[in-house]
């Protein structure tokens, strides 16, 4: 059971649904912190882009990070990953879709349901589809979400989200907040 805290004191960790680390963290913080934390979707693209770099996954390390993945993975007792084929996919509509989960009280459990789908059953989060099935497996309409990914006040929501992370001093993800300190 977690431990009740203040919600000022809530930690946060920031996530790009992209991010096969950021899947890590999200299976794992509130166990190893015993406490509830608060999910903070951000464009990790716009991170890259604003510190002028860009992902691993596009790099000669690409094969040593995906063994160091599924290394951590496998020693954090978590099923065995399976990549997408295609991956990293584009996940702006994931993350739009993230950012309206979050509205619709399951932005946590959105989270999870897209990384575990992603790289756990190795499915596209660049597909529709794909980002459908992890919303309809939490409760939320398919329906209802292909109309929040054009949404401006869910775009405007991540873009802000993005931009006061940055400003926090979040460098990439996962990042968790607690307190005052990333």
């Amino acid at each position: 059971m977690k431990a009740p805290i203040p919600s000022a004191a809530t930690p946060v960790l920031y996530f790009d649904l992209g991010s096969p680390y950021a899947y890590l963290a999200a299976e794992r913080a509130e166990d190893a912190l015993g406490v509830e934390v608060r999910f903070q979707a951000v464009l990790l693209g716009a991170i890259f882009a604003h510190r002028g770099w860009g992902s691993w996954s596009q790099t000669p390390e690409r094969a040593k990070n995906i063994a160091e993945i599924e290394r951590r993975a496998k020693a954090y007792g978590l099923p065995e990953v399976r990549w997408p084929p295609q991956w990293p996919a584009n996940t702006l509509k994931a993350m739009r879709a993230a950012v309206w989960a979050d509205e619709e009280s399951a932005g946590k459990a959105f989270a999870r349901a897209a990384f575990r789908a992603a790289f756990l059953h190795g499915r596209d989060l660049g597909e529709v589809d794909a980002i459908a099935e992890a919303g309809e497996s939490v409760g939320l309409r398919a329906k209802d979400l292909e109309a929040a990914l054009e949404a401006e006040r869910v775009k405007d929501r991540l873009k802000k989200a993005t931009a006061d992370a940055l400003a926090e001093g979040v460098r990439g993800v996962p990042s968790l907040r607690i307190g005052a300190r990333v």
